[in-house]
């Protein structure tokens, strides 16, 4: 039956036109959100920079900007000594010339493997962007200090006309070094029309459409220049819950689940025999180095172990600590986008009461964790590591094999609305539509997300097939969060979902 399907899909994908290299706009689908990514090219940034390639199909890359950080900068050329803002580098480097710079190509290698995988990632799904489109939006913004944001770059001024141009779709600016870059694109447009009658209305325009995700922070331009002159632009905070992706993903990952990080399945599945993008995925032990950053020795062999991360083997996943803002904007069913306290393949982030415009995670964002027995911070994002590292090894297949022979996620749609009012002890039927691209058996399960809800009662569940009938309790009113989960029983199985929620209250 499989087989079967894929003959048809193929049949469908080759009647269209198949689009070329040559190919240098992004196909413009309102209902994916723009982006634009700030990286100062840590080995952890590549990494991220790769596995969001292969879903660079599920937003509008919109920019690839070069910026510094804490950790990463290139220096003036002159030998200023630059000491760090920020108290552990401060505390770790001293002052220095430039720190641990991978310079301004490193994307380049891996847009050219990408042109070369394109032609097979562009038979599973539509809206791949051409390498020639990614190239084009590539601009070094402000790399010469930590925090340096003094100086008009093809950066900055890049994200500037981002923000001032006509589309007010929102632009999630991705932070996965310091906000230096985009403090500048801002200061830009302040210094343009803070003295002018047009300020109030370019203000507004701006704190309407842009949304910064971040990465803990790596410099101190949000705090010093960000947050005291543009309150009221969004911010996404992600400070603890991204460690199950970074450095330190031993100790936040349940070892249970360590076998999706470790060499076997890591070296197998996603990073050998799946092109040449894959390939170039740092792991440890993998006998890469980056240029010119003089701490990465995760690539050699005879040290696998690490003082503070842990013990580690050959293909070991290193780091992704900035993929959770990209993850973030993958539609798989969740509503996150909108509702970040909602939570999704990025986390969960929720608003903070001093600061209505910052979502943020820590100890006042938990998850009951199955595997600790207690409440969590990291586990709101754990509870998706599963099925995000399956879709990952699913998409490394698409790198190298046709349509016929990967897997792909299941469509999954609720019948009726997914948005419901109900009373206390009333009896609902939710159900879903489900189907297969590729003809798989789907097992199909509901469960209610009960920390991201209000409903202060019970709710039993009772699921037959795609069906599932909810009693309420008959004294509970609030919130009530249920989550269809559908996944396929390919190779690497692709979970995607519905989020029901109901909304409870006394007829009083």
């Amino acid at each position: 039956m499989k087989n079967l399907y894929a003959f048809l899909a193929l049949i469908l994908l080759f009647s269209c036109q198949p689009k070329t290299e040559t190919q240098t706009e992004p196909i413009h689908e309102p209902s994916k959100p723009r982006t634009i990514v700030t990286t100062d090219g840590e080995i952890d940034d590549v990494d991220s920079f790769i596995r969001m390639l292969l879903y660079a199909n599920e937003f509008r890359i919109e920019g690839l900007i070069y910026s510094s950080s804490m950790w990463h900068y290139k220096g003036d050329g002159k030998g200023t000594l630059f000491t760090s803002e920020m108290e552990m580098t401060k505390n770790m480097y001293g002052a220095k010339t430039d720190l641990r710079w991978p310079g301004v190509e490193w994307m380049n290698p891996l847009l050219d493997a990408y042109a070369e995988v394109y032609p097979k990632l562009s038979q599973h799904a539509e809206g791949f962007p051409t390498a020639d489109y990614l190239r084009s939006i590539v601009r070094v913004g402000n790399i010469d200090f930590e925090g340096e944001m003094e100086v008009d770059t093809d950066g900055s001024d890049f994200i500037k006309t981002k923000l001032l141009d006509e589309d007010m779709e929102p632009i999630y600016l991705q932070v996965w070094g310091g906000t230096n870059t985009i403090a500048r694109a801002l200061k830009s447009i302040e210094d343009q029309y803070k003295n002018t009658p047009e300020w109030q209305s370019i203000y507004q325009k701006v704190v309407d459409k842009a949304i910064i995700y971040a990465i803990l922070d790596q410099d101190a331009t949000y705090r010093k220049y960000i947050a005291p002159n543009w309150p009221d632009l969004k911010i996404y905070y992600n400070s603890s819950q991204f460690w199950c992706f970074a450095y330190a993903w031993k100790r936040a990952v349940p070892e249970s689940q360590h076998y999706l990080f470790e060499g076997k399945f890591m070296g197998e599945e996603i990073i050998n025999n799946h092109g040449p993008l894959l390939k170039q995925y740092y792991s440890y032990g993998d006998g890469q180095k980056q240029e010119g950053d003089d701490e990465h020795i995760h690539g050699d062999p005879t040290k696998l172990v690490n003082a503070q991360w842990g013990t580690f083997g050959v293909y070991d996943f290193i780091s992704e600590g900035d993929s959770p803002a990209y993850l973030h904007l993958i539609n798989v069913g969740l509503d996150n986008l909108d509702h970040p306290e909602w939570g999704g393949w990025g986390g969960r982030l929720v608003q903070s009461t001093e600061q209505p415009n910052r979502w943020e995670d820590g100890k006042g964002v938990l998850d009951y964790s199955p595997f600790k027995d207690t409440l969590d911070a990291t586990y709101p994002q754990v509870r998706w590591l599963e099925a995000v590292q399956q879709d990952f090894a699913a998409r490394a297949d698409w790198c190298v094999k046709d349509f016929a022979e990967a897997n792909h996620p299941p469509v999954v749609k609720a019948l009726g609305t997914s948005r419901l009012l109900a009373k206390p002890g009333e009896n609902l039927t939710l159900e879903i539509e489900t189907s297969d691209p590729d003809g798989d058996t789907l097992e199909t399960k509901f469960w209610i997300y009960k920390e991201v809800g209000t409903y202060s009662g019970e709710a039993n569940i009772a699921v037959e097939g795609n069906q599932a009938k909810v009693q309420l309790d008959a004294q509970s009113t609030g919130t009530l969060h249920v989550i269809a989960e559908v996944k396929d029983n390919g190779i690497h199985p692709m979970t995607r979902y519905v989020r029901f929620v109901v909304d409870v209250k006394s007829s009083n």
